[in-house]
Protein backbone atom coordinates (compact mmCIF):
# COMPACT_ATOMS: atom_id res chain seq x y z
CA UNK A 1 0.00 0.00 0.00
CA UNK A 2 1.28 3.35 -1.07
CA UNK A 3 1.31 6.36 1.18
CA UNK A 4 -1.30 8.15 -0.93
CA UNK A 5 -3.80 5.13 -0.07
CA UNK A 6 -2.57 5.26 3.60
CA UNK A 7 -3.33 9.08 3.60
CA UNK A 8 -7.41 8.66 1.93
CA UNK A 9 -8.65 8.47 5.73
CA UNK A 10 -6.90 11.39 6.61
CA UNK A 11 -8.34 13.66 3.54
CA UNK A 12 -11.48 12.13 3.96
CA UNK A 13 -11.61 13.42 7.55
CA UNK A 14 -10.45 16.91 6.29
CA UNK A 15 -13.38 16.64 3.34
CA UNK A 16 -16.02 16.53 5.83
CA UNK A 17 -14.91 19.00 8.36
CA UNK A 18 -15.04 21.32 5.39
CA UNK A 19 -18.13 20.21 4.45
CA UNK A 20 -19.62 20.72 7.83
CA UNK A 21 -18.45 24.17 8.22
CA UNK A 22 -19.68 24.50 4.63
CA UNK A 23 -22.93 23.43 5.47
CA UNK A 24 -22.96 25.58 9.19
CA UNK A 25 -21.99 29.08 7.03
CA UNK A 26 -25.03 27.58 4.41
CA UNK A 27 -27.28 27.00 7.51
CA UNK A 28 -26.28 30.70 8.99
CA UNK A 29 -26.64 32.76 5.87
CA UNK A 30 -30.51 30.69 4.96
CA UNK A 31 -31.35 31.74 7.98
CA UNK A 32 -30.62 35.67 6.91
CA UNK A 33 -27.57 35.90 9.40
CA UNK A 34 -24.92 37.56 7.83
CA UNK A 35 -22.14 35.50 6.92
CA UNK A 36 -19.37 35.64 3.83
CA UNK A 37 -19.92 32.52 1.79
CA UNK A 38 -16.94 32.13 -0.28
CA UNK A 39 -17.79 28.73 -1.92
CA UNK A 40 -22.03 29.40 -1.86
CA UNK A 41 -24.33 31.33 -3.57
CA UNK A 42 -25.27 34.93 -2.13
CA UNK A 43 -28.61 34.22 -0.68
CA UNK A 44 -31.18 36.80 0.06
CA UNK A 45 -34.64 36.44 -1.29
CA UNK A 46 -37.59 36.20 0.58
CA UNK A 47 -39.22 33.18 -2.06
CA UNK A 48 -35.89 31.23 -1.72
CA UNK A 49 -37.09 29.04 1.08
CA UNK A 50 -37.45 25.78 -1.16
CA UNK A 51 -34.46 26.65 -2.85
CA UNK A 52 -32.47 26.94 0.21
CA UNK A 53 -33.76 23.91 1.51
CA UNK A 54 -33.23 21.73 -1.35
CA UNK A 55 -29.36 23.18 -1.12
CA UNK A 56 -28.80 22.51 2.35
CA UNK A 57 -30.60 18.71 1.78
CA UNK A 58 -28.01 18.60 -1.08
CA UNK A 59 -24.90 19.44 1.63
CA UNK A 60 -26.41 17.06 4.36
CA UNK A 61 -26.44 13.93 1.57
CA UNK A 62 -22.71 14.53 0.47
CA UNK A 63 -21.58 14.77 4.20
CA UNK A 64 -23.39 11.79 4.84
CA UNK A 65 -21.97 9.81 1.59
CA UNK A 66 -18.11 10.84 2.34
CA UNK A 67 -19.12 9.53 5.90
CA UNK A 68 -19.67 6.14 4.52
CA UNK A 69 -16.62 6.11 2.53
CA UNK A 70 -14.71 6.98 5.68
CA UNK A 71 -15.91 4.16 7.22
CA UNK A 72 -14.89 1.78 4.37
CA UNK A 73 -11.33 3.53 4.13
CA UNK A 74 -11.08 2.57 8.07
CA UNK A 75 -12.43 -1.05 7.38
CA UNK A 76 -9.94 -0.96 4.76
CA UNK A 77 -7.24 0.83 6.85
CA UNK A 78 -7.44 -1.59 9.55
CA UNK A 79 -7.74 -4.74 7.63
CA UNK A 80 -4.22 -3.83 5.93
CA UNK A 81 -2.87 -2.34 9.35
CA UNK A 82 -4.04 -5.74 11.50
CA UNK A 83 -2.04 -7.88 8.81
CA UNK A 84 1.29 -6.32 9.33
CA UNK A 85 3.39 -9.01 11.63
CA UNK A 86 5.58 -6.18 13.38
CA UNK A 87 3.57 -4.67 15.91
CA UNK A 88 5.60 -1.40 16.44
CA UNK A 89 4.79 -1.12 12.77
CA UNK A 90 1.36 -1.19 13.23
CA UNK A 91 1.43 1.20 16.02
CA UNK A 92 2.99 3.88 13.57
CA UNK A 93 0.67 3.39 11.06
CA UNK A 94 -2.41 3.28 13.27
CA UNK A 95 -0.85 6.70 14.76
CA UNK A 96 -0.22 8.40 11.57
CA UNK A 97 -2.87 7.05 9.42
CA UNK A 98 -5.76 6.24 11.74
CA UNK A 99 -5.19 9.15 14.36
CA UNK A 100 -3.89 11.63 11.89
CA UNK A 101 -0.68 12.37 14.03
CA UNK A 102 2.31 14.14 13.31
CA UNK A 103 5.50 12.70 12.94
CA UNK A 104 6.63 14.02 16.43
CA UNK A 105 3.12 13.20 18.00
CA UNK A 106 3.56 9.73 16.68
CA UNK A 107 7.41 9.17 18.53
CA UNK A 108 6.18 10.65 21.62
CA UNK A 109 2.98 7.96 21.41
CA UNK A 110 5.12 4.83 20.67
CA UNK A 111 7.83 6.24 23.24
CA UNK A 112 11.04 4.02 23.81
CA UNK A 113 13.38 6.96 22.66
CA UNK A 114 12.24 6.75 19.13
CA UNK A 115 12.08 9.93 17.84
CA UNK A 116 10.35 11.50 14.56
CA UNK A 117 12.67 10.60 12.27
CA UNK A 118 13.60 7.45 13.41
CA UNK A 119 9.69 6.54 12.94
CA UNK A 120 9.58 8.03 9.85
CA UNK A 121 12.35 5.88 8.11
CA UNK A 122 11.30 3.25 9.74
CA UNK A 123 8.01 3.57 8.36
CA UNK A 124 9.43 4.37 4.93
CA UNK A 125 11.64 1.42 4.87
CA UNK A 126 9.14 -0.68 5.51
CA UNK A 127 6.40 0.46 2.56
CA UNK A 128 9.37 0.59 0.15
CA UNK A 129 9.87 -3.26 1.22
CA UNK A 130 6.20 -3.77 0.96
CA UNK A 131 6.65 -2.88 -3.26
Amino acid sequence: MTVKELSQLSYLNREIAQDKRRLADFEKAAAGTAVTLADLPHIHCGDCAEKNAAQLAEIRETIESKNQLCLAEYKRLMNYITDVDDSLMRQILTFRYVNGFSWVQVAMHIGGGNTEDSVRKAHKRFLDKQQ
